[in-house]
């Protein structure tokens, strides 16, 4: 074969596979082969992955806030922060230790919004001890809460979540343990997904906690007639 015909096949081949590489569209959700621990019996648990530095969290956010206005009452939210490496640790550790005060509802959006648009480092004990001080939190309790056995226990409990989830990026939710949704698309259409696995999981659970029981038709006519003495 002349080298010229090489090359040329060479070169279709590889502009060949690049096609198909990009019209391969990224994958938006996935099922656990070992699902994972679920914390709400009777109920439906979403769970979102997330870390206080990644944009995409942070965008995810006022889509996520609007959608827990609606939650049905059979579904349980929580979140749990993503710990790939040291950095992350400390924006769970600050999560974990805002739960443990009961800071999380007061706090967790103002945290957010002081990273990405005051640039607060939360690495940075000096930014995080002003931070606080300005939202009127006591510093020196949350320190103690920071560095607590519980803290810590719930720390290790969220790596664990995470490498068993095989998420490997962020913002992540997580449906009755099972079912992956991944941010490969826009905030409502992420959530959108999510619903579809929670009516999913919904049809999945047992019958006796997804619905009464049915009385029977000879227990309701007893109920009706007057018992005899």
């Amino acid at each position: 074969m002349r080298p010229f015909l090489q090359v040329f096949i060479g070169l279709t081949a590889a502009l060949l596979t690049a096609a198909a590489t990009a019209q391969t569209p990224p994958r938006e959700s996935y099922e656990l082969s070992a699902p994972l621990p679920t914390d709400s019996p009777g109920k439906i648990e979403v769970t979102e992955f997330f870390w206080y530095g990644c944009p995409h969290c942070y965008a995810l956010e006022p889509s996520l806030e609007e959608w827990l206005i609606k939650l049905p009452k059979d579904v349980a939210f929580k979140r749990v922060p993503a710990i790939f490496n040291d950095n992350w640790a400390a924006s769970a550790r600050i999560f974990y230790t805002f739960e443990s005060m009961g800071l999380l509802p007061r706090l967790h959006r103002a945290f957010f919004d002081a990273i990405h648009k005051d640039n607060l480092h939360p690495t940075s004990d000096s930014q995080v001890g002003d931070w606080l001080k300005q939202h009127n939190v006591d510093t020196s309790q949350f320190q103690t809460v920071e560095k607590s056995f519980s803290t810590e226990s719930r720390l290790r409990r969220a790596a664990q979540l995470l490498e068993s989830s095989k998420i490997d990026g962020v913002p992540a939710i997580v449906i009755q343990g099972r079912y992956v949704v991944v941010a490969s698309s826009a905030p409502s259409q992420m959530l959108q997904t999510v619903d579809k696995f929670i009516a999913q999981a919904r049809k999945e659970m047992p019958q006796a906690q997804a619905a009464p029981a049915a009385r029977p038709a000879a227990d309701k006519a007893a109920a009706k007639s007057p018992g005899k003495s």
